[in-house]
C-alpha cells in the first residue's frame, strides 16, 4: 500500500513539530512521546519516502530539499483541517462560510473593506478574518494555506507557480501632506522644493517605496532626505498631520484620507504608477466560496473605479 494512505494527521504535526524544534527529544517531550518511539516513526518514514528528511547535526535536525517539500504539504494539509474544523463549527453554529484575508497595509483602505461587505451581503451568516502584513509574507501565508485571498500591490509581484493572480487597476502615485502644508500653496513646484522638506518613507524593497525610487532614478536624483522610514499606514497619517513631513500615497489611498480632511495630494507630476490585485491558490477543488470572494473584490474595484471618476 502507499505509504501516503498510511499516513496520518497526527503523523504530520509530528513533522512540523520536527522541523520547528530541530531536536528529536524535543520533539517527543512536546508531542508526549518517546525519543526512541519518535526516532523509529521517523527512520520508516524515510525509508518509505526513499530519501533522508533531516540532516543530522551534533546541534540537531535541519530539514532536506526532500524534507522541505513534505514539510510544505504537511504545513498545508494541517491548515486545511484547521479550516475544515472551523467551517464546520461555524454550521452548527449556524453560520455559513469562514474566509481568511490577507491585505498588504498600502492597499486602498476602502477596497478591501468595501469587498467584505458585498461578500456578507451574498453570504449573511459567513464569518470573516483579516489579516495586514508584508506582501511577501501573505504569499507564504496564502501558500501554505492560513489565507483564502491576498489583496496588494503586485508592482514587485513574481509569478508563483502555485498561485494565480489578477490584476483589479492601476494608479498613479501621489506626494501627500497636511492640508495646511506650505507647499499647497506654491505654484509649479519642483523637485527642489521637495527636496527641502523632510520625508517618510515606505521600507525598502517594498512596492511603493521602489515606485518611488524608480520615479527618482527617472528624475535624476538621489536618495530623498527622510526623517522615517515606516510601513504603519495609521502612523505615517498622524505624523504627517503634526509635521511639515511629506510622503507618497496612491491615487486611490490620497483620495480616501483628503475626503476626511486628513490629508491632501500636491499638484505635482510623480512619474509613478503602481499596480493593485488579488492572488489565490491554483487549486482543483477551490474552496466554495471563493468564486464569491473573487467577484466581490470585482465588484468593489469597479464601484469605487466609478465613484473616482464621477468625482473627477
Amino acid at each position: 500500500m502507499d505509504w501516503t494512505r498510511r499516513i496520518r494527521v497526527q503523523h504530520l504535526q509530528l513533522l512540523v513539530t520536527l522541523a520547528e524544534t530541530g531536536s528529536i527529544s524535543e520533539a517527543a517531550r512536546i508531542s508526549f512521546s518517546t525519543q526512541p518511539a519518535l526516532s523509529k516513526w521517523l527512520k520508516e518514514l524515510e525509508e518509505n519516502v526513499g530519501a533522508p528528511l533531516f540532516e543530522r547535526h551534533a546541534r540537531g535536525l535541519k530539514t532536506t530539499v526532500h524534507g522541505n517539500m513534505l514539510l510544505g504539504h504537511a504545513h498545508r494539509v494541517l491548515s486545511e483541517m484547521d479550516r475544515a474544523q472551523h467551517n464546520l463549527a461555524a454550521l452548527l453554529d449556524g453560520s455559513s462560510y469562514r474566509v481568511a484575508i490577507g491585505t498588504s497595509p498600502a492597499s486602498a483602505p476602502n477596497l478591501v473593506p468595501a469587498a467584505i461587505m458585498q461578500f456578507l451581503r451574498l453570504h449573511p451568516k459567513a464569518q470573516v478574518e483579516l489579516q495586514e502584513s508584508t506582501m511577501n509574507t501573505l504569499l507564504d501565508r496564502l501558500e501554505l494555506g492560513e489565507l483564502d485571498l491576498v489583496v496588494g500591490r503586485l508592482d514587485n509581484y513574481a509569478p508563483r507557480k502555485n498561485l494565480r493572480s489578477e490584476m483589479l487597476y492601476d494608479e498613479a502615485m501621489k506626494v501627500i501632506c497636511r492640508p495646511d502644508h506650505p507647499l499647497t500653496h506654491v505654484e509649479n513646484l519642483t523637485w527642489d522644493e521637495l527636496y527641502a522638506c523632510d520625508w517618510i518613507v515606505w521600507p525598502a524593497g517594498t512596492p511603493i517605496r521602489s515606485k518611488l525610487d524608480m520615479a527618482l532614478t527617472s528624475a535624476g536624483r538621489g536618495p530623498l532626505p527622510y526623517r522615517i522610514e515606516s510601513s504603519s499606514l495609521v502612523g505615517n497619517l498622524w505624523l504627517l498631520q503634526y509635521s511639515d513631513m511629506l510622503s507618497i500615497a496612491s491615487e486611490r489611498v490620497a483620495e480616501h484620507f483628503t475626503q476626511r480632511g486628513l490629508v491632501v495630494p500636491l499638484p505635482f507630476e510623480l512619474d509613478a504608477t503602481g499596480s493593485l490585485g488579488m492572488c489565490w491558490r491554483d487549486e482543483i477543488h477551490p474552496d466554495p466560496s471563493l468564486p464569491n470572494l473573487l467577484e466581490s473584490l470585482r465588484y468593489a474595484a469597479s464601484s469605487q473605479a466609478s465613484t473616482q471618476l464621477h468625482l473627477t
